[in-house]
């Protein structure tokens, strides 16, 4: 039991009409009815709007039709798991996905992270952090309540305006442009703060960011040390992360 029942009682007989059409669309996969009930529940009183696919068959015919804008993702489903789902997803599709499961290995989390994931959640949780972490996804990815400022990525310490085609940083309040970048590391450095806790394998990142250039794996640990050592410059240091044998991310585990 992941709350007491009276509590998803009261959240579901909560005035919920506020909740309008404009409003995020939640794709929950999930063959558990009762998680299935309180997530959307939860969802639901925080003005997100909420769909649901019981196996991964049904998740893909759903994110086809209804374009959700972000998914939550059970791993274990009957039909299709989550793996292939979010592998199937990635093909062909940049949607949010959170992973939810109770495969609590450091090798699960990274294999999700890997494949797409944008985050991770272990069972049993809470679901209001469920729901906090969907805002913060949702939020990076839609700019959700910053509507005029959809050309803007954010990613503590980045901002990152997609219509200049300006990176600029803060550091201890200040802002600074980030001048020295190539064209190259611009589209590496923006990939990663787009998608801040992906890991990124070299081919991936050589097929996104330099299509038509260098097809040769090291290609990317050259620009990835040249960032380093301009971010470097603005105090800032770690900035893309290595992970062994996997590739890179934006940075390393807190």
């Amino acid at each position: 039991m992941y709350v007491e029942r009276q509590k998803l009682a009261a959240y579901s007989d909560q005035d919920t009409e506020s909740v309008s059409h404009h409003q995020p669309l939640i794709l929950i996969v999930e063959d558990e009815s009762e998680i299935v009930d309180i997530l959307s529940a939860y969802l639901s009183r925080n003005n997100l709007r909420t769909i649901h696919a019981s196996d991964g068959q049904k998740a893909l015919e759903l994110h086809s039709s209804m374009k959700p804008d972000l998914i939550l993702l059970d791993i274990q489903m009957p039909k299709m798991d989550g793996w292939n789902v979010l592998s199937q997803l990635r093909q062909k599709s940049n949607t949010p996905v959170i992973m939810l499961t109770a495969m609590d290995q450091d090798l699960d989390k990274l294999m999700a992270l890997r494949i797409g994931a944008d985050d991770y959640v272990v069972k049993p949780f809470n679901p209001a952090e469920v729901v906090a972490r969907v805002q913060a996804v949702l939020r990076r990815t839609l700019g959700v309540n910053q509507p005029k400022q959809q050309n803007i990525l954010r990613t503590d310490p980045f901002e990152v305006d997609l219509e200049s085609h300006e990176i600029t940083v803060n550091v201890d309040g200040q802002r600074h442009a980030i001048t020295t970048l190539t064209l190259t590391e611009f589209k590496l450095l923006t990939h990663f703060i787009n998608s801040p806790k992906r890991v990124f394998s070299r081919i991936e990142l050589l097929n996104s960011c330099l299509p038509e250039g260098d097809t040769l794996e090291r290609t990317i640990d050259s620009h990835i040390s040249k960032i380093r050592k301009k971010l470097e410059t603005f105090g800032i240091h770690g900035i893309p992360a290595g992970v062994r044998g996997v590739g890179y991310r934006f940075k390393g585990e807190q």
